[in-house]
C-alpha cells in the first residue's frame, strides 16, 4: 500500500490551492442556492467496483505487452485495488471473475480485510475453456449438448457459492453464444435453451441474491449473439424473476446507441441492476471511462439521479482493458470521472428542468444540462477525497511513492506475445 507519510506530504503541498479553490466554487455555487458541502458529502458517498482483472495490463486479439510490475495472483490484485481505494476513497470493493480469481474463500475474505476491500458482484466465465471436460468453442449455457449446459450451469453455482462465502451478493453472466454464419445456429431454440440454463441458475441463488443479465451486440459471435441488446436482456430478467435484473456495459451497444435511453427504460421496468463504464469510439473498445464521451457519461447518470427517488438498488462496476497505460492510474482516473459525472448530474435544476420540458422550451431545457455539465466540480472530489484520509492528487501521489517500480522488484515478470485482454 502506499506509505501515509507520502500521501500527507503530496496533500500537504496542494491543500492551500484547493481551499482556495474550493471556497470560490462554494461562493459560486451558493449563488445559485447550492451547498457545496452537501454536495461534497455525495461525493463522499460515492462508490464504485474495480475489476480484478483491469489492474493487468490488456491486450488485443493479436498481442499483448505486458508492464512492469504485473500481478501474479489475485492477492496480487487485491493489494493493487487496495491501492486505487486508498488513493481515491471511491472504490470500496473488488468484483472478482472465476475462475482467473480462483482461491480458498477464507484467505480472499482474509486479503480483503488486510487491504480493507470488500466484494461486489462475482463473474462467472463460460466464454473460454478451464479445462472442465466439455468445450465451449460452439456455446455454453446455450450449446446443443445438454452435458455442456450442464457444465456451464454447475460452473455458476460454484461461482455463487464462492460468492456467498467471501460476502457478494450478486453473479454477473456474460457469454459469447451465438453463431458467425447464417443457418449455423436455431436462433429460436438457441434463445430457449439458453434460459432453461439460466432459470437453474437463478434457483441457486441464495435469498439475498440478484442475478445479472450481461448483453453484447457481438463478439465473438458475430452474425447473431444470444443476449444481443437490452430488449433481450429485460426478456431474460422478466422471465427468471424478481431477483434477476439487466446489467448495461456501456460499451456493448451499436455505434450511436442512446445509452441514457435505455438506462430510462429499465429503471421504469424496475430491472435496471448495474453497469460496467469505460468508453468506446468504435465498438467494445474499454477505453478509460469518461475520455470519449464525458457528456453521455453524464446523461447517463443525470437519468439516474433524477431517479434515486425509486430507490434504485445499483450495483457501479469499471470494466476496461488497459493496453498502453498503468491500470493502477488508469482505474483511479476512470473512478474520479464516474465520480465526477455523479456530482453534475447532482448539480442539474431539477425544477426549472421540468419547467422548460413542460413548456417545450428546447433550447433552455438542453441549457440546463449543459450548465451543469460545465461545472467544474474537481475541487469538490478533491476535497472528498482529502477529508476521508485519499489523495488530493491520486496519479501525483502514486508515482510519488514510487509503488509500480516496488512491485517490479518483487514480482516476476511476465512474458509478451500472448493475445487476449488478461
Amino acid at each position: 500500500m502506499i506509505s501515509e507519510d507520502v500521501i500527507a506530504v503530496e496533500n500537504a503541498a496542494r491543500t492551500a490551492d484547493l481551499a482556495a479553490d474550493f471556497d470560490a466554487l462554494g461562493a459560486k455555487l451558493a449563488r445559485n442556492g447550492i451547498d457545496i458541502d452537501a454536495l461534497t458529502e455525495r461525493a463522499k458517498g460515492f462508490a464504485v467496483a474495480v475489476p480484478s482483472w483491469g489492474t493487468g495490463t490488456g491486450g488485443t486479439r493479436f498481442a499483448r505487452f505486458p508492464g512492469e510490475g504485473e500481478p501474479a495472483t489475485i492477492f496480487d490484485k487485491l493489494d493493487d485495488c487496495g491501492v486505487i481505494y486508498q488513493l481515491t476513497q471511491a472504490t470500496p470493493t473488488v468484483s472478482l471473475h472465476i475462475p482467473w480469481d480462483k482461491a480458498d474463500p477464507s484467505d480472499l475474505s482474509a486479503k480483503a480485510e488486510e487491504t480493507g476491500l470488500g466484494f461486489d458482484a462475482i463473474n462467472s466465465n463460460t466464454f473460454s475453456d478451464n479445462g472442465d471436460g466439455h468445450s465451449y468453442k460452439f456455446g455454453s449455457l446455450s450449446h446443443v449438448s445438454a452435458a455442456t449446459r450442464a457444465q456451464a450451469v454447475e460452473h455458476n453455482l460454484e461461482c455463487i457459492e464462492i460468492g456467498r462465502k467471501i460476502g457478494s451478493k450478486a453473479l454477473t453472466v456474460w457469454i459469447g453464444d451465438g453463431a458467425n454464419f447464417p443457418g449455423q445456429t436455431h436462433i429460436g431454440r438457441q434463445f430457449d435453451r439458453y434460459l432453461a440454463a439460466m432459470k437453474e441458475i437463478y434457483a441457486g441463488l441464495p435469498d439475498d441474491w440478484r442475478i445479472f443479465s450481461e448483453h453484447k451486440i457481438y463478439e465473438p459471435a458475430f452474425y447473431s449473439t444470444v443476449v444481443q441488446d437490452w430488449g433481450t436482456s429485460l426478456l431474460t430478467a422478466q422471465e427468471l424473476g424478481d431477483r434477476a435484473m439487466c446489467l448495461v456495459d456501456l460499451g456493448h451497444h451499436a455505434p450511436n446507441v442512446n445509452i441514457e435511453m435505455i438506462v430510462s427504460r429499465l429503471i421504469h421496468a424496475g430491472k435496471l441492476g448495474g453497469f460496467h463504464f469505460n468508453d468506446s469510439k468504435y465498438g467494445d473498445d474499454d477505453l478509460d471511462a469518461g475520455t470519449i464521451e464525458p457528456y453521455r457519461l453524464f446523461l447517463i447518470w443525470n437519468e439516474l439521479v433524477d431517479a434515486e427517488a425509486k430507490g434504485l438498488n445499483l450495483s457501479h462496476m469499471i470494466d476496461q482493458s488497459h493496453n498502453v497505460t498503468d491500470p493502477i492510474e488508469s482505474l483511479m482516473i476512470s473512478a474520479i470521472e464516474i465520480q465526477r459525472a455523479y456530482v453534475q448530474a447532482s448539480l442539474v435544476d431539477r425544477t426549472a428542468l421540468s419547467g422548460f420540458q413542460d413548456g417545450n422550451d428546447a433550447l433552455m431545457a438542453s441549457a440546463t444540462l449543459r450548465a451543469a455539465f460545465r461545472t467544474d466540480v474537481e475541487p469538490i472530489l478533491a476535497m472528498a477525497r482529502e477529508q476521508t484520509g485519499g489523495a488530493i492528487d491520486p496519479v501525483a501521489t502514486y508515482r510519488s511513492a514510487g509503488y509500480r517500480a516496488k512491485m517490479a522488484e518483487t514480482r516476476p515478470k511476465v512474458k509478451g506475445g500472448s493475445g487476449g485482454i488478461v
